[in-house]
Protein backbone atom coordinates (compact mmCIF):
# COMPACT_ATOMS: atom_id res chain seq x y z
CA UNK A 1 0.00 0.00 0.00
CA UNK A 2 1.53 3.25 -1.47
CA UNK A 3 2.61 5.75 1.90
CA UNK A 4 1.02 9.25 2.65
CA UNK A 5 4.42 10.67 1.40
CA UNK A 6 3.88 8.23 -1.67
CA UNK A 7 0.39 9.97 -2.09
CA UNK A 8 1.83 13.46 -1.38
CA UNK A 9 4.86 12.92 -3.94
CA UNK A 10 2.26 12.48 -6.92
CA UNK A 11 -0.10 15.24 -6.12
CA UNK A 12 -0.67 18.04 -8.58
CA UNK A 13 2.17 20.83 -7.47
CA UNK A 14 0.71 24.51 -6.71
CA UNK A 15 0.63 27.33 -9.31
CA UNK A 16 2.85 29.91 -8.91
CA UNK A 17 -0.09 31.99 -10.53
CA UNK A 18 -2.77 31.64 -8.43
CA UNK A 19 -1.78 34.69 -5.87
CA UNK A 20 -1.66 37.13 -8.58
CA UNK A 21 -5.22 35.65 -10.45
CA UNK A 22 -6.35 36.14 -7.02
CA UNK A 23 -5.23 39.98 -6.67
CA UNK A 24 -6.26 40.97 -10.09
CA UNK A 25 -10.09 39.51 -9.28
CA UNK A 26 -10.31 41.36 -6.26
CA UNK A 27 -9.11 44.80 -8.31
CA UNK A 28 -11.72 43.96 -10.31
CA UNK A 29 -14.74 43.15 -8.27
CA UNK A 30 -13.29 47.31 -6.65
CA UNK A 31 -13.45 48.54 -9.67
CA UNK A 32 -16.87 47.32 -10.32
CA UNK A 33 -17.93 48.59 -7.23
CA UNK A 34 -16.78 52.10 -7.51
CA UNK A 35 -18.23 52.24 -10.92
CA UNK A 36 -21.28 50.87 -10.21
CA UNK A 37 -21.33 53.96 -7.22
CA UNK A 38 -20.28 56.55 -9.17
CA UNK A 39 -23.29 55.64 -11.99
CA UNK A 40 -25.55 56.09 -8.55
CA UNK A 41 -24.43 59.57 -7.78
CA UNK A 42 -24.10 61.56 -10.61
CA UNK A 43 -27.59 61.35 -11.94
CA UNK A 44 -28.51 62.61 -7.84
CA UNK A 45 -29.22 67.02 -7.25
CA UNK A 46 -29.62 68.26 -4.15
CA UNK A 47 -33.04 69.13 -3.92
CA UNK A 48 -32.53 72.13 -1.38
CA UNK A 49 -30.00 73.95 -4.01
CA UNK A 50 -32.01 76.93 -5.08
CA UNK A 51 -30.75 79.85 -7.59
CA UNK A 52 -31.39 83.55 -7.44
CA UNK A 53 -31.39 86.35 -10.75
CA UNK A 54 -32.62 90.16 -11.00
CA UNK A 55 -34.47 90.98 -14.38
CA UNK A 56 -35.03 94.48 -15.41
CA UNK A 57 -37.38 95.00 -17.93
CA UNK A 58 -39.53 98.44 -18.65
CA UNK A 59 -42.89 96.73 -19.13
CA UNK A 60 -43.95 94.41 -15.87
CA UNK A 61 -44.16 90.81 -17.09
CA UNK A 62 -45.41 88.65 -15.11
CA UNK A 63 -43.44 85.55 -12.91
CA UNK A 64 -43.34 82.17 -14.53
CA UNK A 65 -44.43 79.60 -12.22
CA UNK A 66 -42.04 78.06 -9.79
CA UNK A 67 -39.92 75.36 -10.97
CA UNK A 68 -41.49 72.17 -9.90
CA UNK A 69 -37.89 69.77 -9.87
CA UNK A 70 -38.56 66.30 -11.08
CA UNK A 71 -38.05 63.17 -8.76
CA UNK A 72 -35.01 61.83 -9.60
CA UNK A 73 -35.16 58.29 -11.73
CA UNK A 74 -34.86 55.22 -10.15
CA UNK A 75 -31.37 53.98 -9.62
CA UNK A 76 -31.13 51.14 -12.40
CA UNK A 77 -30.18 47.71 -10.86
CA UNK A 78 -27.16 46.10 -9.85
CA UNK A 79 -25.07 44.45 -12.31
CA UNK A 80 -24.62 40.97 -11.83
CA UNK A 81 -21.18 39.95 -10.80
CA UNK A 82 -19.11 38.37 -13.20
CA UNK A 83 -18.02 34.94 -13.70
CA UNK A 84 -15.21 33.94 -12.28
CA UNK A 85 -13.23 32.58 -15.14
CA UNK A 86 -11.35 29.28 -13.58
CA UNK A 87 -8.25 28.14 -14.80
CA UNK A 88 -8.01 24.36 -15.67
CA UNK A 89 -5.93 22.00 -13.11
CA UNK A 90 -2.07 22.10 -14.04
CA UNK A 91 -1.60 18.83 -16.51
CA UNK A 92 -0.23 16.03 -14.32
CA UNK A 93 3.47 15.80 -14.37
CA UNK A 94 5.33 13.14 -15.70
CA UNK A 95 5.79 11.05 -12.47
CA UNK A 96 2.39 11.03 -12.27
CA UNK A 97 2.13 9.55 -15.50
CA UNK A 98 4.62 6.87 -14.78
CA UNK A 99 2.91 5.72 -11.71
CA UNK A 100 -0.74 5.38 -13.33
CA UNK A 101 1.28 3.84 -15.85
CA UNK A 102 3.00 1.23 -13.62
CA UNK A 103 -0.42 0.90 -11.86
CA UNK A 104 -2.60 0.28 -14.87
CA UNK A 105 0.52 -2.70 -15.95
CA UNK A 106 0.09 -4.21 -12.47
CA UNK A 107 -3.83 -4.38 -12.46
CA UNK A 108 -3.20 -5.87 -16.15
CA UNK A 109 -0.70 -8.47 -14.71
CA UNK A 110 -3.00 -9.20 -12.17
CA UNK A 111 -5.77 -9.79 -13.96
CA UNK A 112 -3.68 -12.28 -16.18
CA UNK A 113 -2.13 -13.75 -13.44
CA UNK A 114 -6.00 -14.54 -11.99
CA UNK A 115 -7.02 -16.08 -15.48
CA UNK A 116 -3.90 -17.96 -15.91
CA UNK A 117 -5.25 -20.04 -12.12
CA UNK A 118 -8.46 -19.96 -13.45
CA UNK A 119 -7.61 -21.85 -16.63
CA UNK A 120 -5.18 -24.48 -14.42
CA UNK A 121 -7.91 -25.00 -12.23
CA UNK A 122 -10.22 -25.70 -14.86
CA UNK A 123 -7.92 -27.93 -15.99
CA UNK A 124 -7.52 -29.81 -12.96
CA UNK A 125 -10.44 -30.27 -12.65
CA UNK A 126 -10.81 -31.69 -16.16
CA UNK A 127 -7.62 -34.11 -15.18
CA UNK A 128 -9.85 -35.27 -12.21
CA UNK A 129 -13.03 -36.46 -14.12
CA UNK A 130 -10.75 -37.72 -17.01
CA UNK A 131 -8.89 -39.81 -14.10
CA UNK A 132 -12.17 -41.07 -12.66
CA UNK A 133 -13.80 -41.95 -15.44
CA UNK A 134 -10.47 -44.04 -16.69
CA UNK A 135 -10.97 -45.62 -13.24
CA UNK A 136 -14.38 -46.70 -13.54
CA UNK A 137 -13.81 -47.72 -16.95
CA UNK A 138 -10.59 -50.23 -15.41
CA UNK A 139 -12.88 -51.16 -12.84
CA UNK A 140 -15.38 -52.35 -15.19
CA UNK A 141 -13.00 -54.12 -16.89
CA UNK A 142 -11.61 -55.98 -14.21
CA UNK A 143 -14.98 -57.03 -13.27
CA UNK A 144 -15.74 -58.26 -16.75
CA UNK A 145 -12.47 -60.07 -16.30
CA UNK A 146 -13.69 -61.74 -13.30
CA UNK A 147 -17.18 -62.88 -14.58
CA UNK A 148 -15.74 -64.51 -17.62
CA UNK A 149 -12.72 -66.03 -15.74
CA UNK A 150 -15.46 -67.27 -12.49
CA UNK A 151 -17.77 -68.53 -16.13
CA UNK A 152 -14.73 -70.47 -17.43
CA UNK A 153 -13.87 -71.75 -14.43
CA UNK A 154 -17.22 -72.99 -14.06
CA UNK A 155 -17.32 -74.46 -17.44
CA UNK A 156 -14.07 -76.29 -16.83
CA UNK A 157 -15.52 -77.54 -13.43
CA UNK A 158 -18.41 -78.86 -15.36
CA UNK A 159 -16.50 -80.31 -17.78
CA UNK A 160 -14.22 -81.60 -15.37
CA UNK A 161 -16.64 -83.39 -13.55
CA UNK A 162 -18.56 -84.90 -17.08
CA UNK A 163 -14.91 -86.39 -17.58
CA UNK A 164 -15.12 -88.00 -14.28
CA UNK A 165 -18.75 -89.46 -14.40
CA UNK A 166 -17.61 -90.75 -18.38
CA UNK A 167 -14.14 -92.42 -16.70
CA UNK A 168 -16.57 -93.56 -13.73
CA UNK A 169 -19.25 -94.91 -16.36
CA UNK A 170 -16.76 -96.80 -18.15
CA UNK A 171 -14.87 -97.97 -14.67
CA UNK A 172 -18.60 -99.64 -13.79
CA UNK A 173 -18.70 -101.10 -17.37
CA UNK A 174 -15.17 -102.56 -16.77
CA UNK A 175 -16.14 -104.00 -13.51
CA UNK A 176 -19.07 -105.53 -15.16
CA UNK A 177 -17.17 -107.20 -17.77
CA UNK A 178 -15.43 -108.47 -15.39
CA UNK A 179 -17.76 -109.57 -13.11
CA UNK A 180 -19.29 -111.53 -16.22
CA UNK A 181 -15.98 -113.06 -17.05
CA UNK A 182 -15.30 -114.35 -13.45
CA UNK A 183 -18.17 -115.90 -13.70
CA UNK A 184 -17.72 -117.29 -17.24
CA UNK A 185 -14.37 -118.51 -15.66
CA UNK A 186 -15.25 -120.10 -12.69
CA UNK A 187 -17.68 -122.24 -15.15
CA UNK A 188 -14.78 -122.94 -17.34
CA UNK A 189 -12.28 -124.29 -14.22
CA UNK A 190 -12.78 -127.68 -15.15
CA UNK A 191 -11.26 -127.41 -18.83
CA UNK A 192 -7.87 -125.24 -16.99
CA UNK A 193 -4.64 -126.26 -17.97
CA UNK A 194 -2.21 -124.73 -15.36
CA UNK A 195 0.19 -126.48 -13.07
CA UNK A 196 -1.12 -127.43 -9.69
CA UNK A 197 0.24 -124.64 -8.18
CA UNK A 198 -0.63 -122.06 -10.89
CA UNK A 199 -2.80 -118.56 -8.79
CA UNK A 200 -4.20 -117.60 -12.21
CA UNK A 201 -7.86 -117.97 -12.94
CA UNK A 202 -7.82 -118.08 -16.89
CA UNK A 203 -8.26 -121.37 -18.92
CA UNK A 204 -5.10 -121.29 -20.58
CA UNK A 205 -1.49 -119.38 -19.27
CA UNK A 206 -1.55 -115.73 -21.13
CA UNK A 207 -0.16 -112.24 -21.04
CA UNK A 208 1.54 -109.26 -22.95
CA UNK A 209 3.52 -110.01 -25.81
CA UNK A 210 7.40 -109.11 -25.49
CA UNK A 211 6.85 -106.18 -27.99
CA UNK A 212 3.91 -104.83 -25.71
CA UNK A 213 5.87 -102.82 -23.64
CA UNK A 214 7.27 -100.95 -26.07
CA UNK A 215 4.46 -100.23 -27.62
CA UNK A 216 2.97 -98.51 -24.17
CA UNK A 217 6.41 -96.91 -23.81
CA UNK A 218 5.88 -95.34 -27.43
CA UNK A 219 2.62 -94.06 -26.47
CA UNK A 220 3.42 -92.62 -22.88
CA UNK A 221 7.07 -91.16 -23.48
CA UNK A 222 5.97 -88.17 -25.68
CA UNK A 223 3.55 -86.99 -23.12
CA UNK A 224 6.27 -86.70 -20.50
CA UNK A 225 7.15 -83.40 -19.83
CA UNK A 226 10.27 -82.80 -17.55
CA UNK A 227 13.21 -80.53 -18.08
CA UNK A 228 14.84 -80.76 -14.46
CA UNK A 229 18.29 -82.22 -14.14
CA UNK A 230 18.00 -85.71 -11.84
CA UNK A 231 20.87 -87.81 -10.43
CA UNK A 232 21.01 -91.43 -11.36
CA UNK A 233 17.84 -92.91 -13.18
CA UNK A 234 15.52 -93.67 -10.56
CA UNK A 235 12.44 -95.89 -11.58
CA UNK A 236 9.03 -94.95 -10.83
CA UNK A 237 6.37 -97.51 -11.12
CA UNK A 238 2.39 -97.09 -11.77
CA UNK A 239 -0.25 -99.28 -11.59
CA UNK A 240 -2.49 -98.57 -14.92
CA UNK A 241 -5.98 -99.84 -15.08
CA UNK A 242 -7.95 -99.60 -18.46
CA UNK A 243 -11.31 -100.67 -19.50
CA UNK A 244 -11.59 -103.07 -22.69
CA UNK A 245 -11.26 -100.91 -25.61
CA UNK A 246 -7.85 -99.71 -23.87
CA UNK A 247 -9.40 -96.17 -22.20
CA UNK A 248 -7.14 -95.27 -19.03
CA UNK A 249 -9.58 -96.00 -15.69
CA UNK A 250 -7.02 -95.29 -13.34
CA UNK A 251 -3.88 -94.94 -12.59
CA UNK A 252 -1.82 -95.57 -9.25
CA UNK A 253 2.16 -94.40 -8.15
CA UNK A 254 2.92 -98.18 -6.28
CA UNK A 255 6.61 -97.20 -6.34
CA UNK A 256 8.35 -93.49 -6.01
CA UNK A 257 11.50 -92.94 -7.95
CA UNK A 258 12.47 -90.62 -4.69
CA UNK A 259 12.01 -87.70 -6.97
CA UNK A 260 8.47 -86.28 -6.88
CA UNK A 261 8.53 -83.89 -9.79
CA UNK A 262 9.53 -86.92 -11.78
CA UNK A 263 6.74 -88.66 -10.50
CA UNK A 264 4.16 -86.46 -11.21
CA UNK A 265 5.50 -85.91 -14.56
CA UNK A 266 5.06 -89.35 -15.34
CA UNK A 267 1.37 -89.64 -13.87
CA UNK A 268 0.18 -86.32 -15.71
CA UNK A 269 1.97 -88.60 -18.63
CA UNK A 270 -0.35 -91.22 -18.45
CA UNK A 271 -3.43 -89.15 -17.49
CA UNK A 272 -2.28 -87.19 -21.26
CA UNK A 273 -2.10 -90.55 -22.91
CA UNK A 274 -5.47 -91.30 -22.16
CA UNK A 275 -5.73 -94.96 -24.34
CA UNK A 276 -3.31 -97.46 -24.53
CA UNK A 277 -2.24 -99.95 -27.29
CA UNK A 278 -3.76 -103.01 -28.33
CA UNK A 279 -1.79 -106.20 -28.13
CA UNK A 280 -1.23 -108.57 -30.98
CA UNK A 281 -3.64 -110.55 -29.74
CA UNK A 282 -6.27 -107.23 -29.41
CA UNK A 283 -6.72 -107.18 -26.12
CA UNK A 284 -5.60 -104.55 -23.53
CA UNK A 285 -3.60 -106.08 -20.52
CA UNK A 286 -5.24 -104.88 -17.46
CA UNK A 287 -3.89 -104.19 -14.96
CA UNK A 288 -0.79 -103.77 -15.72
CA UNK A 289 2.87 -102.07 -13.95
CA UNK A 290 4.43 -99.79 -15.79
CA UNK A 291 8.07 -98.78 -15.02
CA UNK A 292 9.35 -95.27 -16.03
CA UNK A 293 13.20 -93.94 -16.48
CA UNK A 294 14.09 -90.43 -17.08
CA UNK A 295 17.03 -91.43 -18.61
CA UNK A 296 15.87 -94.69 -20.84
Amino acid sequence: MPSAADRLDFAPHGDPGALRAFGLAVLVHLLLIAALTWGINWKHSDPNLSFEAELWSSVPQEAAPKLVEAPPPPPPPPRAPEPVVKSPPPAPTPDVDIALEREKKRKLELKKKEAELAEAKKEQERLKELQAKKEKEQKAKEELAKRKAEELKKAEAKKQDAKEQEKQKLADAAAEKQRQDNIKRALGMAGATGAADAKGSAPKAGGPSASYGGKVRAKVKPNIVFTEDIAGNPTAEVEVRTALDGSIISQRLIKSSGNRAWDDAVIKAIIRTETMPRDVDGRVPTPMILEFRPKD
